[in-house]
């Protein structure tokens, strides 16, 4: 009987080592990873670089806490803020530590409470991320959520401009709805957002957790966008696999927090710092992106070539669902993994595709010959 509380369900097989696009598990069977442990193992498991970068840093200091300059947070804030119109970051551990950041920025920044979300998208599960999420299952048992936000339907421009004034401090999105179905915001939508922020004074916050760090075939999911978000927050991909989070802000925002007004004991640390600059000195890179873009293509390509035509696939870059209409994912996830093939669902109908971003064609090809075998 396990000591640990059954927050996950049945666990699945037990993965003991990486390389790339394949895992192990603990009986020797190997598995194509197409879950990049839900979208963060960009570079694939045991990347040379990122390995290299936690051991040596690993042998000059861990941890010291933020009373003290860490240089790497300047040097990876300077990456990720770098031709963009941000102008600062704020380093911490995980999307939700990153999405409770920018909610706290929002609010002091404007003076007001009450932000706008949408149906089915997902924030985090801490209490104000959670309040935030638009998914009723996320809420249940939990009590009084935190007030003021109000959660609207996604892709809906007409709901949007009727319901936004100047009472709003600010809008929050993810670019892509990653747990909620893979559903992308739609250019009128993006058109519609861009439109009442400038109009009402909104914030606009855009939840990249698990679009950025090239997830999409770009740095940020917004920039395929009109967006120019005030506020973006980042985490999964950002580490590689160890834990990273980071909220971007622009310089009118500088000045909202001082010294106690938020903050945090681990984020930001030297071994994070490290690796994150190794994780975006390929990622960022233009070649890598086009790569990206490229690998993404034929991917989506097979997928449309080689499966029924009652299955639609959506989402960009290497962020991709196969919608399976009204029928349960579940087990076909479960199929694909008897098969070798490891996959994580998107809500109870999607299956969500979020190979590393290093994953090579004969890998597509491998995965995708599974998918035809195991749908009907």
């Amino acid at each position: 009987m396990s000591v640990l509380f059954e927050n996950y369900g049945k666990r699945r097989a037990q993965i003991v080592k990486g390389q790339g696009t394949i895992v192990e598990d603990s009986t020797g069977k190997q598995y194509l990873d197409f879950t990049s442990g839900i979208a963060v193992v960009s570079l694939g498991h045991a990347h040379p670089a990122v390995v290299q970068a936690l051991q040596e840093q690993s042998e000059k200091l861990w941890h010291i806490s933020n009373l003290f300059e860490i240089p790497g947070q300047e040097k990876v804030a300077e990456k990720l803020i770098a031709n963009t119109h941000f102008s600062h970051a704020f380093f911490c551990n995980s999307g939700a530590e990153a999405n409770e950041a920018a909610i706290k920025l929002a609010r002091k920044h404007t003076g007001k409470h009450h932000i706008i979300t949408f149906e089915k998208s997902f924030h985090g599960r801490t209490f104000g991320a959670m309040s935030a999420t638009g998914q009723g299952k996320v809420h249940n048992g939990f009590g009084p959520l935190v007030e003021k936000f109000s959660i609207l339907p996604f892709n809906d421009a007409a709901t949007l401009e009727a319901t936004v004034d100047d009472s709003v401090a600010a809008i929050m999105l993810e670019m892509i709805q990653g747990e909620g179905g893979v559903n992308s915001v739609s250019a009128e939508f993006a058109a519609a957002i861009a439109k009442v922020c400038e109009e009402q004074g909104v914030l606009l916050i855009v939840d990249e957790v698990q679009t950025g760090i090239g997830r999409t075939g770009t740095r940020y999911a917004f920039e395929q966008t009109v967006l120019k978000p005030h506020i973006v927050t980042l985490a999964k991909g950002l580490g590689g696999g160890f834990p990273v989070g980071a909220m971007l802000g622009t310089a009118e925002l500088h000045a909202t927090f001082s010294p106690g007004t938020h903050g945090t004991t681990f984020g930001g640390n030297p071994l994070a710092m490290n690796v994150a600059q190794a994780v975006l000195n390929h990622v960022f890179e233009p070649d890598f992106l086009q790569q990206v873009r490229e690998i993404s293509a034929y991917f989506v390509a097979q997928l449309r070539a080689h499966l029924s035509s009652s299955y639609t696939v959506q989402g960009q870059g290497l962020l991709l669902g196969i919608g399976c209409g009204d029928t349960e994912v579940a087990p076909y996830i479960a199929a694909a993994e008897e098969s070798g093939l490891l996959l994580v669902g998107a809500g109870p109908t999607v299956i969500r595709l979020l190979p590393p971003l290093t994953v090579t064609k004969e890998e597509i090809d491998k995965a995708v010959a599974i998918l035809k075998n195991i749908l009907p």
